[in-house]
């Protein structure tokens, strides 16, 4: 634990925080604005509610206090960067050749038929969903799948080269699941803006929705703006009419689904509860039984964005109560399950409950290991539950972090 020199005293993380904004004379919501996060955000760090943050967030931090050294900040704690950086999976190299590598050449063979494609790319997505090593199983398809879809969308004509492309901005997301929480964010934003291309040059307001979608999580990755993520959102979303069917209805669900978390992070509540109630009556309207069979929109999912609404708002009681309310083992994408189940790990992690805390994140874990492997939050609280949680939960969280690939 670190000491302050002036009196001897230990300091938190978050109490360090606290002195050094006192002493440039901030208040909470000024360095809030500066962060980019809410105020009940800031008090929740300086109360050490929230853990530090991971770097890219701690270097912003550092700066909007006018901080030089960040041992002002961390203290004798050290940053491990086995915990605070994005693990690489074994495959990302062989990903990444096939979104970089570019054939001018015009092949000679025919081009596969659309709907053969169709069933390739729809049993890549239940790849992606399915139990055991998703991401594995994903990156051993997904360089043919692009390749052979980018020569078909080449080559084919009319209504067979538009629904190529529709299809090829799915695998697109596709690549854009399998990037995320690798260390590669420079395609994670080609992936997004070559999803939208093709969706717009197919001139498919269903895939031009469900590109936004998926832009508004690179653009939260990113560190964009709200403002940008919910106006994409909601210009997509004037392209569907409910009336047309479930098809419409789930997408319009989606994007105001993606309106509450883009308003959530900023802190925004009562705009974020807003477009989650919106969301909810889509799901609603759809029935309990109805689930999109790729971007996995239904009941579920609105119920279970609600604890990550309500742990980016800080607000531990309402995700802990969302989190109650739901069973996510009747989900039916392992991936999302093991998601879901990390976020209300968050939920009671905020509440102070570790001992809930390494139950879901074995739980998680159990469910798919690629995504806690992947996943920051479980691989920086298994690590730090390890070293300092109690003596009752110690071993187990040593187990998880040894699972999870960060044990010391």
């Amino acid at each position: 634990m670190a000491h302050d020199a002036e009196n001897g005293s230990p300091q938190t993380f978050g109490q360090r925080v606290r002195r050094e904004r006192e002493r440039k004379g901030q208040t909470r919501p000024v360095l809030a604005g500066l962060v980019g996060r809410s105020t009940e955000w800031v008090k929740a760090i300086e109360n050490d509610r929230l853990g530090m943050p991971r770097l890219p967030l701690l270097l912003r931090l550092a700066e909007a206090l006018g901080v030089d050294d960040l041992a002002a900040l961390t203290g004798d704690e050290r940053i491990a960067a086995a915990i605070y950086t994005k693990a690489a999976h074994p495959a990302l190299l062989r990903v990444k050749e096939s979104l970089t590598t570019y054939d001018p050449l015009t092949r000679d063979e025919e081009p596969a038929p659309a709907a053969a494609l169709a069933t390739r790319v729809q049993n890549a997505w239940q790849a992606w969903h399915g139990f055991g090593d998703h991401r594995s199983r994903v990156a051993n398809v997904l360089p043919g799948l692009l390749a052979d879809l980018q020569h078909a969308a080449r080559t084919h004509e009319g209504t067979d080269r538009r629904r190529v492309q529709v299809l090829l901005a799915q695998a697109y997301h596709l690549a854009q699941l399998y990037l995320s929480f690798q260390p590669a964010p420079e395609l994670v934003m080609l992936t997004g803006d070559r999803s939208m291309t093709m969706a717009q040059d197919a001139d498919s307001p269903h895939a031009i929705a469900a590109s936004a979608w998926y832009l508004n999580h690179v653009f939260r990755d990113a560190g964009e703006g709200h403002e940008a993520r919910v106006d994409l959102a909601m210009k997509s979303l004037r392209l569907l009419d409910p009336e047309r069917g479930a098809e419409d209805i789930a997408l319009g669900g989606l994007l105001h689904l993606a309106a509450a978390l883009s308003f959530a992070k900023v802190g925004q509540k009562g705009n974020a509860e807003r477009h989650w109630d919106r969301a909810d009556a889509a799901a609603k309207r759809l029935g309990d039984a109805y689930v999109h069979p790729w971007l996995m929109f239904g009941r579920g999912m609105v119920d279970a964005y609600a604890i990550t609404m309500n742990n980016d708002l800080v607000r531990s009681g309402a995700a802990v109560d969302a989190a109650t309310h739901i069973d996510l083992g009747v989900m039916q994408s392992a991936t999302r399950r093991s998601f879901h189940i990390i976020e209300t790990a968050r939920a009671y992690s905020l509440a102070g409950e570790s001992v809930a805390v390494v139950h879901l994140l074995k739980k998680a874990y159990e469910a798919s290991a690629e995504t806690a492997r992947f996943n920051l939050f479980a691989r920086g609280t298994a690590a730090e539950l390890a070293e300092s949680g109690s003596t009752i939960i110690r071993d187990d969280a040593r187990g998880l972090a040894r699972q999870l690939g960060v044990a010391a």
